[in-house]
């Protein structure tokens, strides 16, 4: 499954592409940018997104919006250390943009319920489509 996790704190994305690793056979990418990982998002959507939602210069809510705009077909984990209320808030902001929120959750993100994620996007989420190639892969 390919991954990507945004979240402007590099320590937490060392600390969830670790988690991740340690679940098998995954492909990640770690942006610590909102603006850098909707370039990739488009380029290579990831089967998942993990979003943390309090980021500088472009936040999750709106690098979430401008994820709908490109219409990202994935699923998305909403991660935050914001109030439990906000990040609720946050998901059904998402969702009635058109993403597939998977889940909301708080940080910092147990390895366990980490682990029921991956499951639940294994089966839930297909793959994206991939930017469209010519004839020669490009």
């Amino acid at each position: 499954m390919r991954v990507m996790l945004l979240d402007d704190d590099k320590f937490m994305l060392e600390l969830l592409a670790d988690m991740i690793a340690e679940l098998g056979p995954h492909e990640v990418v770690a942006e610590t940018d909102g603006r850098r990982a909707l370039v990739a998002l488009r380029l290579r959507p990831p089967d998942l997104l993990i979003c943390d939602l309090s980021m500088p210069a472009m936040d999750g809510i709106d690098f979430l919006r401008a994820a709908a705009a490109q219409q990202y077909g994935g699923c998305v984990v909403l991660l935050s250390g914001v109030d439990g209320a906000v990040l609720r808030t946050a998901a059904r902001l998402a969702e009635a943009q058109g993403l597939a929120i998977l889940d909301a959750c708080a940080k910092p993100l147990a390895a366990e319920t980490l682990a029921a994620l991956m499951e639940r996007a294994a089966t839930r989420c297909p793959p994206p489509p991939g930017p469209a190639l010519d004839n020669n892969g490009k």
